[in-house]
């Protein structure tokens, strides 16, 4: 594997400065001569490297966009296609779809051979190969190296981060069921492979965001918490005297938990205003209707919403909607939308609890650092078996393809806004106080809050309503 500091070193000692995206794209090509190649083509004034000296990192858009006619549309997760709970040995076609579809991704950008190849061969002792699987397991060793089992079609090995090595810390971070690719030299007796670069399918390094040409505005929220005695009334309140008067404002985006729910967890009656189900949906609705009939809602359920806890979650029922205006659309958890040509992919974010026990670093405050892991993996919930409990289809739908241009999530009841590689993630805050359980978490967060998106421009601004 080409080190940063080499690769810098080698454009330093040619009279240049180096973007950190250029480097990102050298090390992932592992080809040594592609600097010497980069550097024949510059020009005599060129004194720093960008993206747009290199003809294969020109900026690409993920898919076409229609945007004539509707001006909304539910691309994935419209209501209906999440599908009945299936057989649990329906887990084996999850997972190969899963292995299929961003093995794929990274195979795009180098070639591969399956581990019994690898294994039983001899040709490929001495060489460096890349091998792509679903991570078994991950273990930390007495001496602090990195020990994974990786899984593909053919056969499992387990592989060796060496902690001394540059990206360690990248390795730090896997997680078991993601799908990497690993570069680096089998053992002698091919009883071990010694990693030398850890691959994800990523988001390309030339993503190129869509953009409309008319201009309009979307708000993200989350977590609204309709019946719980901790919801924000008079925030809320604020909240839609300001959206009504916004005239620019043509959506109103919600990631999950629309209400707070019955028997989510031990003692919720005790603090409960509303303790009827439909009584609690009928009022948010009551409160939705109040708002501009001009404002496409779009509404996605979370862990505390009447529908099962296991993803995909199929959309809020029929039978709760009686209150709700014909401007409300709902739709699955995960969705993907398009608005105005923008592409959004709505998740309700209950994988971020699992991603934060995973990642060393990983805390609740910075929920745009686990979107942007999501983002790395090209996956919601990478990770099966713990806290997000996922469904048995045929297709993974928690899989991130095509690359959207915002991902809008909540759940944590924390705002948080970041941007990688092109993709806008926005974590959406609540309007619910601090309950008794983050309390006890010593978990803060930011209620009241609502981030607005320029569609046009593509820039957030956070809007608090908290004080006023």
């Amino acid at each position: 594997m080409l080190r940063d500091q080499e690769i810098v070193s080698r454009f330093c000692e040619a009279g240049h400065l180096v973007d950190p995206t250029v480097v990102s794209y050298i090390q992932e090509k592992g080809d040594p001569a592609i600097i010497q190649t980069i550097l024949k083509s510059l020009s005599g004034d060129c004194t720093v490297v960008l993206p747009s000296h290199i003809p294969s990192l020109t900026q690409r858009r993920d898919g076409i966009r229609f945007t004539a006619d509707p001006i909304l549309e539910v691309i994935e997760g419209m209501e209906g296609s999440a599908g009945p709970v299936r057989q649990i040995e329906d887990y084996a076609s999850l997972f190969r779809n899963r292995y299929d579809t961003l093995g794929s991704i990274i195979r795009k950008r180098t070639g591969s051979i399956p581990v019994e190849a690898l294994i039983r061969s001899s040709r490929f002792r001495e060489s460096e190969v890349t091998i792509i699987g679903i991570v078994l397991d991950v273990k930390t060793t007495a001496k602090g190296h990195r020990i994974i089992q990786l899984e593909d079609p053919t056969g499992v090995i387990p592989i060796l981060f060496n902690s001394g090595r540059d990206g360690f810390s990248d390795a730090e971070r896997i997680v078991p069921d993601e799908v990497i690719g690993v570069r680096g030299k089998l053992s002698p007796d091919a009883g071990l492979f010694y990693a030398d670069q850890l691959l994800r399918p990523d988001i390309p390094i030339q993503h190129a965001p869509y953009t409309p040409q008319q201009s309009g505005k979307a708000v993200l929220i989350s977590d609204i918490h309709i019946g719980s005695d901790t919801f924000l009334q008079d925030p809320w309140e604020r909240f839609c005297d300001w959206i009504s008067g916004e005239d620019e404002v043509a959506y109103l985006l919600v990631a999950g938990d629309l209400v707070d729910g019955i028997g989510i967890y031990p003692g919720q009656e005790k603090e409960l205003t509303i303790p009827n189900i439909y009584d609690q949906y009928d009022r948010l609705g009551e409160m939705l209707s109040t708002l501009p009939s001009r404002l496409r809602i779009i509404l996605a359920p979370g862990n505390h919403d009447v529908v099962r806890g296991a993803e995909p979650q199929p959309a809020i029922p029929a039978e709760f909607r009686s209150a709700y205006t014909p401007n409300c659309t709902f739709v699955e958890n995960p969705s993907a939308i398009s608005i105005h040509g923008v592409r959004v992919l709505m998740y309700h974010g209950r994988s971020i609890d699992d991603l934060i026990s995973l990642i060393p670093g990983a805390r609740y405050e910075a929920p745009a650092e686990m979107m942007e892991a999501m983002l790395k993996r090209r996956h919601l919930a990478p990770s099966y078996g713990r806290r997000t409990p996922v469904l048995a289809t045929e297709q993974d739908r928690l899989i991130i393809d095509p690359v959207p241009e915002i991902l809008h999530t909540g759940h944590v009841h924390i705002t948080g806004i970041s941007r990688y590689r092109g993709v806008l993630s926005v974590n959406a805050g609540a309007w619910q106080a601090q309950t008794a359980f983050q309390k006890q978490m010593n978990i803060n967060p930011t209620p009241g809050q609502a981030v607005i998106v320029d569609l046009e421009r593509m820039e957030p601004m956070v809007c608090d309503f908290l004080s006023g």
